[in-house]
């Protein structure tokens, strides 16, 4: 067998065209790990090339007749295609081959089903399913095609599709309503992270690139961490101490695929814009992979569709015990750590990271020792309600001297609306 088969699991054909088309170079070995991550038994993998896929299809006449006697000759029940396939494509593909067949959306969307755990992204996953099954509710439905009948039921009526029609409306409103409200508790506690000045870096990646081992290495923490796509779905946040920052908060995210679905890039919508709102993005990359410049190139653009293109960034070559060398920092001609090298596994390379994570931090707050007399209350109690005072002390003549860190462009505001200079405060500054 071309590659190792699980056990157990539905009899699976797989189906790879190259389309010849710039940045899509496919990994079949990854497509081949999406089905067994599914739980499929693949049995054999059918590829080919084609300039652009038939209307029809999606696949010649030719290399449809191989599909249908593989099938045959297997016994298969399913057939997974790795590209998107259209409502009419897959109903004419289950006609012509007497199977299931499922394309790409529709298997990664099966794995983040079995993958989540909390409310918020068992509602995230449904919402994609049904965006999804909406397109292609005609299938199985066609002898259901007709008007009700029955007492109080004729005049207009409504077929047994537009009914589940209507049905799958009502469900996708109220997944999204309810999704609305966590993305409202997730924006309030944004803002409180922003009132109290705590830093959020948010790691992003492509999936399987070790995000949820480097998470659990630096805060300590058990979050499910597995050598498999989409092992984390779930975003989970921890407090992190930085010694030169202080608290920050560090959030796993879910990894990223090339030919991400739009519908789980909306689904997830309210996960994902703590990517877009973050201070910095970790940016985690599997150094031993030999697909790493492409696997780059998809974060990026996943990053530009989400609204976080701009948000700074940090590279992490994570792996790098699988490639033999040691833990470094990489700088760019100002000096600044762009790059860091470790392996999250062993642990060799983190305190750098915590170094360059300082460096890249430290410079967005500020932090000093300020003098207020008995007549800048107010500034006072401005700076405890955005919880900058680390500790003050109480001059014999009245006065206090307090030590404050909190993010920059909170501490230009603060002087704005007191109508204060930065010297008339300072007692000793330190950036």
């Amino acid at each position: 067998m071309f590659f190792d088969r699980p056990e157990s699991g539905e009899l699976a054909v797989l189906v790879h065209l190259d389309l010849h088309r710039p940045h899509t170079r496919d990994d079949l070995r990854e497509f081949e790990e999406l089905v067994l991550s599914a739980g499929g038994d693949p049995v054999a993998l059918i590829s080919g090339s084609r300039t652009s896929p038939s209307a029809r299809h999606f696949v010649g006449k030719g290399k449809l007749e191989e599909i249908r006697a593989t099938v045959q000759q297997h016994g298969a029940q399913l057939v997974i295609f790795d590209h998107e396939l259209s409502p009419s494509q897959e109903r004419n593909l289950e006609k012509a081959l007497e199977c299931r067949v499922l394309d790409r959306t529709g298997l990664i969307l099966d794995i983040f089903a079995q993958r989540a755990r909390t409310h918020e992204g068992k509602l995230q996953v449904e919402l994609a399913q049904l965006q999804h099954m909406s397109t292609r509710l005609v299938r199985g439905w066609t002898h259901l095609e007709r008007q009700k009948g029955g007492i109080g039921m004729r005049g207009p009526g409504e077929t047994q599709l537009e009914t589940d029609r209507r049905l799958l409306r009502v469900r996708i409103k109220s997944i999204q309503a309810r999704l609305e409200k966590v993305r409202s508790q997730r924006e309030q506690g944004r803002r409180g992270r922003t009132r109290s000045a705590t830093p959020t870096v948010s790691l992003v990646g492509y999936t399987n690139a070790g995000k949820s081992t480097l998470f659990n290495a630096l805060t300590q923490s058990d979050v499910y961490a597995a050598n498999q796509l989409f092992a984390t779905l779930d975003p989970t946040m921890r407090r992190l101490e930085l010694p030169d920052t202080g608290a920050i908060v560090l959030a796993d995210t879910v990894g990223f695929i090339r030919h991400l679905p739009h519908h789980l890039v909306e689904a997830f919508r309210s996960t994902l814009e703590e990517v877009a709102s973050a201070d910095l993005l970790l940016h985690v990359i599997d150094a031993s992979s030999e697909e790493r410049p492409e696997q780059i190139f998809q974060v990026e653009e996943v990053l530009e569709e989400i609204g976080a293109a701009n948000v700074r960034r940090l590279e992490v070559f994570n792996k790098i015990d699988l490639l033999g060398i040691e833990p470094r920092i990489d700088r760019n001609d100002e000096g600044q750590a762009i790059r860091v090298w470790l392996s999250a596994q062993t642990g060799a390379g983190l305190p750098l990271l915590l170094q360059a994570l300082d460096e890249h931090l430290a410079s967005e707050q500020f932090c000093a020792t300020l003098r207020l007399t008995a007549g800048q209350a107010r500034l006072r109690a401005r700076l405890f309600a955005l919880h900058a005072i680390n500790n003050e002390h109480f001059n014999d003549d009245g006065s206090q001297r307090i030590t404050i860190r909190l993010a920059n462009k909170d501490w230009q505001r603060l002087l704005a609306a007191e109508q204060l200079t930065a010297e008339e405060l300072l007692e000793s500054h330190t950036e």
